[in-house]
């Protein structure tokens, strides 16, 4: 059987370590898991289950360092005779809880740091991953991101999200902006809903509520489902995790 070769930003908590784990499960699964602290990292992937043929492989890729993702491709090359990337999912990502203010009160040097996470982030990663997808029968780059950032969903969503959101709507346009550019890589933007995890329960407490309405193990469920199920021809959107409708822009 043919081993499919997976890359996870932020692969050492939440929703990342929730999706690593789903597909390192299975068979014959090469899972390369990129965070910020290797060491850290390694301890926490000690108790997660490996099927047969199956292995993580750790690597840093630091989602502010505009240098990380290349050292990265030459290290896996180098060191772990990785020649293809069959799906590159950007995960990585940033909230912070005393940013959530409305237009008004947002500050300059928050919106720059969640764009360097957020947005820059998944576009370095991309370019650096670019040659390696394109050595997959089937490359698939997905980035997780949020309804946050939907410019459509706007009234739906009336929550003070400002800083977060626009550089997640920076990072929908990214993903739409590659599915033409790049039209041999099926890429989709997903929103995985607002979860259970260390990130959702602090933006959630941010607004007053107890923690986030989606229990963790129904989104990772979710997200996975609609990443083994993705079609070519649903490069370009915008997928709910939780019912894999498409969300507008």
């Amino acid at each position: 059987m043919s081993e499919t070769t997976y890359l996870i930003t932020g692969a050492n908590r939440g929703i990342g370590k929730g999706v690593l784990s789903a597909f390192v499960a299975r068979p014959n699964i090469t899972v390369i898991a990129a965070v910020r602290d290797v060491t850290s990292a390694l301890k926490v992937f000690e108790t997660v289950p490996v099927a047969t043929n199956s292995k993580i492989i750790t690597i840093k890729i630091d989602a502010n360092s505009e240098t990380d993702p290349a050292a990265a491709v030459a290290e896996l090359k180098a060191t772990h005779n990785i020649t293809k990337i069959d799906v590159l999912v950007a995960n990585a990502g940033l909230l912070e809880t005393d940013t959530i203010v409305p237009v008004l009160e947002a500050k300059p040097d928050a919106i720059r740091r969640h764009f360097n996470v957020n947005t820059i982030g998944p576009l370095l990663l991309f370019q650096a991953f670019y040659p390696l997808l394109l050595a997959s029968s089937n490359p698939r780059f997905f980035a997780v991101t949020s309804t946050l950032g939907s410019i459509g969903s706007i009234p739906t969503y009336d929550v003070p999200f400002f800083t977060y959101g626009v550089s997640k709507s920076a990072a929908n346009f990214l993903v739409a902006k590659i599915s033409y550019e790049v039209s041999e890589i099926t890429t989709v933007a997903f929103n995985p809903g607002w979860v259970q995890t260390e990130m959702g329960n602090g933006a959630a407490r941010g607004v007053g509520l107890g923690q986030a309405p989606v229990a963790f193990e129904d989104s990772i469920r979710d997200l996975v489902g609609l990443f083994d199920g993705v079609k070519k021809e649903q490069s370009g959107s915008f997928l709910e995790a939780g019912t894999g409708e498409v969300i507008p822009w």
